[in-house]
């Protein structure tokens, strides 16, 4: 029987969030963020800066284009796709440390952090339901 201990320090080495993903971006952590969901999913929205690719196509281009050695992160759309977890098995395959992004691109965008499409860099407003809301103050 597993311990518990065993299981959650198991699901946190395999596992991240869009908060420790951005916070790892921000203290300049060199992390291969990677969206691994489909063209038109990808035209609508993503993580700002990441790498575009289906899972499908991991095995194929994942060597020629992140060094193998690298951080990699993967994500899909939200809690309720598990085309994450497919591009982290395909990353796991071909030996790199790969973390799941729990959340998706639902909560990056739910939580403010940038979103990049063909207009450019933007941060949606926070969710109060899923992140703390930034209290402005005065200048």
């Amino acid at each position: 029987m597993i311990e518990r201990t065993d299981y959650y320090a198991a699901k946190l080495a395999y596992e991240t969030d869009a908060s420790d993903v951005h916070a790892a971006r921000k203290a300049d952590e060199t992390v291969y963020v990677v969206d691994v969901r489909s063209d038109e999913a990808w035209a609508q929205g993503r993580v700002a800066g990441a790498i575009h690719m289906h899972y499908s196509e991991i095995a194929e281009r994942a060597p020629q284009e992140i060094p193998g050695d690298a951080s990699v992160v993967v994500y899909c759309w939200s809690p309720g796709c598990n085309a994450g977890a497919k591009g982290a098995l395909e990353f796991a395959k071909l030996g790199y440390d790969v973390r799941e992004m729990i959340g998706g691109f639902e909560y990056w965008v739910r939580e403010g952090y940038p979103v990049e499409d063909a207009d450019g860099v933007h941060r949606r407003p926070i969710d109060p339901l899923t992140g703390v809301a930034r209290v402005r103050t005065r200048a």
